[in-house]
Parts: C-alpha cells; structure tokens; sequence
C-alpha cells in the first residue's frame, strides 16, 4: 500500500456514510442528554438505530468491496458513541442521586455500559467470520439504547429499574448466550410502524403512557427474556 492509496475517498463508501450519520445520532443524543432534553435525547438513540440497521443492507445491495475492513471497524466506532457513550450519558444525566453512594453506583453502571459495550464490539469483529453460527453472541448492544429510550418515552421510566436493566442488559451483551437474528417480518413491519409514530410529533397515549413506547419497550424485553429462557 502506498501514500496514495491512504486518501479517504479510497476507503469510504455510502454505507460507512450511513455509519458516520447513527455516530452523528448518538453524539447529539449525548449533547441532550447533557442538557436535559432527555426526550430528544431518547428519539436521537433510536434515530441512531434506523441507521444502524441500513447500513449494512446499503454494504450489500451496492456490492461494497472492503478486504481491509474499513466498513466493519466504522460501524463498531460509530456503534460504540451510540450505544455505548449515549445510553450511559442517558442513564448518569437523568438519575439525580439522594446520596453518594447512589451517585457512586450511577457512576459504575453508566461506567459499565461503555465497557461491556466496547467488550461486546471487539469480541464480534474478532469472531465474525470464524465461528458457525447466524446468530448474534451475546445480546445486541443496540437494544440497550432502544430499551432506555423506549422506557423513557413509555411515560413509566423509574431510574431504580433504569439501573437494574442497564446493569442486566450489560452483562447480557457479554455473555455467549445466542439470541437469533430477528427476521419476523410482521413484526418488523409493526415495530417499523410504531417507531416512526414515535419519532414524529404523533402522541398516542393512555393513562399517561406512550402506547407506541411501551409495545417497542416490551417486544425488546421479550425478545431478552425468551432467549435467555431458551439458552
């Protein structure tokens, strides 16, 4: 490889444009976060998330060639801001700790998301390819953005169960249980639906809850539970 080979333009792609555009989401999900806007922060991470899950489909479908891995290691990086960073951000900025000790443990588990996240995407680049399975190792780490966001716009977010979830999901992500690669497509095609509900200006809510919020929140939980059960 020589110096000319080392300009941008022979590196980046559209789909890696797609990555840079859900590392963008999260970063201004973190910047809200930091402001208190924690509803525009909660829609940034599943913004996030939509791209998230195009841009490998855009890898495909224009045959992107990347025997240098340019596009995997821009998906982990710009992964790692939006479900790591941003859900921890997320988690320390919206608990107000009544003591140092919860400040303390606000502190860890936010620390503890960032790092089993980072655990979780450098165990995939590193297995992927090698290893005969379909199926995801661990749990999707962008499910932890998508249940504390959905959590908080539900109307029902409790920062106590915040904890125990980010605390549970963040282990999840590590461990070698398998969680199948979802291809329902009727529930897809809901969850799209309800999703872009979510994210426009459209209130559906009952009783103070976030109908769209909530069925989203429960379909993720459920997807943990059933797989964990199998496994």
């Amino acid at each position: 490889m020589t110096i000319e080979n080392t300009k941008m333009k022979s590196f980046i792609a559209i789909s890696d444009v797609i990555s840079l555009l859900n590392m963008s989401s999260g970063f201004l999900s973190i910047i809200s976060s930091i402001n208190h806007e924690f509803k525009i922060a909660a829609i940034l991470m599943i913004i996030a998330i939509m791209f998230d899950s195009v841009d490998g489909w855009v890898a495909r479908k224009t045959n992107r060639q990347d025997t240098l891995g340019f596009g995997k290691n821009i998906d982990s990086l710009s992964d790692i801001v939006s479900f790591g960073v941003a859900p921890a951000i997320f988690i320390y900025s919206s608990i107000k700790p009544t003591s140092s000790i919860l400040q303390t443990i606000v502190i860890l588990v936010s620390l503890m998301i960032v790092v089993c996240g980072i655990l979780r995407l450098t165990r995939y680049n590193v297995i992927a390819g090698k290893i005969d399975t379909q199926d995801f190792i661990g749990f999707p780490i962008p499910a932890i953005s998508f249940v504390i966001a959905t959590f908080y716009l539900s109307g029902l977010f409790n920062p106590y169960i915040a904890l125990i979830l980010s605390i549970v999901i963040s282990i999840l992500m590590i461990s070698n249980i398998r969680y199948p690669k979802f291809d329902n497509i009727p529930v897809i095609g809901i969850s799209a639906i309800l999703i872009i509900i979510l994210i426009l200006p459209i209130n559906i809510i009952v009783y103070n809850i976030n109908i769209p919020a909530i069925i989203l929140l429960l379909f993720c939980l459920y997807y943990l539970i059933i797989n964990l059960i199998k496994n």
